[in-house]
């Protein structure tokens, strides 16, 4: 794949994850943990900082932090043109940055398994869920060696 090509895949990455961070994910009703319908990554993180914070520093490492600054590395290692992130490295941040997408989804499943109001999901988890499958995808890409 063409150099530039995979350097401009990394910066829309990386304008795109904070779109998706604050874009609506999923719209709820009648759930007590949020005091608004529409719920973004952010305000979740925001919502569980206050009243569970392990959980919100959780779930902030693995929606913002990992997926962030694994693509941030990738983009660097293009740039400096020697591989800085390492396969296994990039290996295990994908699985974090995977990890959120599953607990986005337990959630949605929970609560609508439980019968507490409704859920609908929203373009956010969308943008949010082509955000972590083009890092996957970069991250599959061969890299520069070291």
């Amino acid at each position: 794949m063409d150099h530039r090509l995979l350097i401009a895949a990394h910066v829309a990455l990386l304008a795109l994850y904070p779109v998706a961070w604050v874009a609506p994910i999923l719209t709820a009703g009648l759930l007590p943990w949020f005091g608004q319908d529409s719920i973004s990554i952010l305000s979740g993180v925001m919502a569980l900082l206050g009243s569970d914070p392990i959980l919100g520093v959780l779930i902030a490492v693995l929606a913002i932090c990992a997926p962030y600054v694994k693509t941030a590395l990738g983009l660097a290692s293009l740039v400096m043109g020697r591989d800085i992130l390492g396969a296994p490295v990039a290996w295990f941040m994908s699985r974090l940055a995977m990890a959120d997408i599953f607990l986005i989804s337990l959630y949605i499943v929970i609560a609508k398994g439980v019968g507490v109001g409704h859920i609908e999901t929203r373009w956010g988890l969308y943008v949010f869920t082509l955000c972590v499958f083009l890092s996957m995808v970069l991250t599959l890409i061969k890299r520069p060696k070291s």
